[in-house]
């Protein structure tokens, strides 16, 4: 399972990943700052990244395009939290959900609350 961070999460959340032992990559190191979201879901796609955003925007997308990949993570309630933070968060829940990440769902991930929904969404 590869990881792909959006640029509305620090370079520091890939940086922890990787060091935790995943195959983690920012936004960044593609060249994709500045990429739109489609852009950035067509690569996910085409490379079977997971996403992990804090942008609801992806869940849009999956919807509108009934798509079953690419599965994303999407981090809530942690804008205004510490990029360690999110790394911790998402370290101690990825064992949990990386199975359901491969099979495909959106997660919903904050400091409270996990749930997943199966892709494609109805």
């Amino acid at each position: 399972m590869r990881l792909l961070i959006d640029a509305n999460l620090s370079p520091r959340v890939a940086e922890g990943l990787r060091s935790a032992g995943y195959d983690a990559g920012h936004v960044a190191d593609l060249d994709m700052v500045t990429a739109t979201d489609e852009q950035i879901f067509d690569r996910a796609v085409a490379d079977d990244l997971v996403v992990v955003t804090a942008d609801s925007d992806f869940g849009k997308l999956l919807a509108l395009r009934r798509a079953s990949n690419p599965s994303v993570i999407h981090v809530r309630g942690v804008a205004e939290l510490a990029p360690e933070v999110h790394l911790d968060l998402l370290v101690r829940n990825l064992p949990t959900i990386a199975g359901d990440l491969r099979r495909g769902v959106i997660a919903s991930l904050s400091p409270a609350r996990l749930a997943l929904r199966d892709l494609p969404l109805r």
